[in-house]
């Protein structure tokens, strides 16, 4: 008996068993019933909330677009080279748009009589020498390419290319010659209240974010053509 007891203590205890009443049984079946319907249900509204973040990402996208719109490269906007029949040689080395050779050499003859003698320094320039002038003289002068773009545009983003710039300065102060000092001069005083009239505007002012301050480097607006070409950098005044 001793040994039975002993046994007895490594019985395995009953298996109790549970049953679901019939409420909760019911509930479960509904639950397998529509669960083909609640998962395409939660399909439906998963699959509208990644387009409605997709379309998030492209409304983002064309906001970033349009705030380059205008594809500056290191400040400047790009500018498409005049062909060659629209430019016109007003002085050895020096070519316009052929629109404001006459508007340019009716304002500096109009200076003339009022004792001021400008000097046409810069017209016309090739993307092939704008390339020449940015990269050699960013190298001579060990500077960094965006250093270098504060003051001189690089290929295919510089206003002479248009044939529509001019850089000016005064024949009684040549030491001033692409220096900020040219706005001390009496040229420069006489540009300021007068090149309106002839449609020349300064291109860069003391106010402009992204390049230096040109007091000699100005441009003309008086065509059609003239303000198609600046109407970007127009607007952004």
């Amino acid at each position: 008996m001793e040994q039975n007891k002993d046994l007895n203590q490594f019985d395995i205890p009953f298996a109790r068993r549970t049953h679901l009443n019939n409420s909760n049984s019911i509930f479960n079946k509904k639950l397998l019933i529509l669960s083909p319907f609640l998962f395409l249900l939660f399909s439906i509204f998963a699959l509208r909330l990644i387009r409605n973040i997709e379309i998030g990402s492209l409304d983002n996208l064309n906001f970033q677009d349009q705030i380059n719109h205008d594809h500056r490269i290191l400040g400047h906007l790009p500018y498409a080279e005049i062909p060659k029949e629209k430019l016109v040689l007003i002085e050895p080395n020096i070519e316009v748009h052929i629109d404001m050779r006459n508007s340019l050499l009716n304002m500096r003859e109009e200076a003339k009589k009022d004792g001021i003698f400008l000097v046409f320094l810069s017209g016309f320039r090739s993307i092939n020498l704008q390339n020449d002038i940015f990269y050699s003289l960013k190298s001579s002068r060990n500077q960094e390419a965006a250093e270098r773009a504060r003051v001189s545009a690089p290929p295919g983003y510089s206003e002479h290319s248009t044939g529509f710039a001019i850089d000016i300065g005064d024949a009684a102060h040549r030491e001033t010659d692409f220096q900020t000092e040219f706005e001390n001069t009496d040229a420069f005083r006489w540009l300021i209240k007068n090149a309106a009239k002839f449609h020349f505007k300064l291109s860069f002012n003391k106010n402009n974010k992204f390049i230096d301050y040109e007091p000699w480097h100005w441009r003309y607006e008086g065509s059609i053509e003239a303000l198609k070409v600046f109407e970007t950098s127009n607007r952004e005044l």
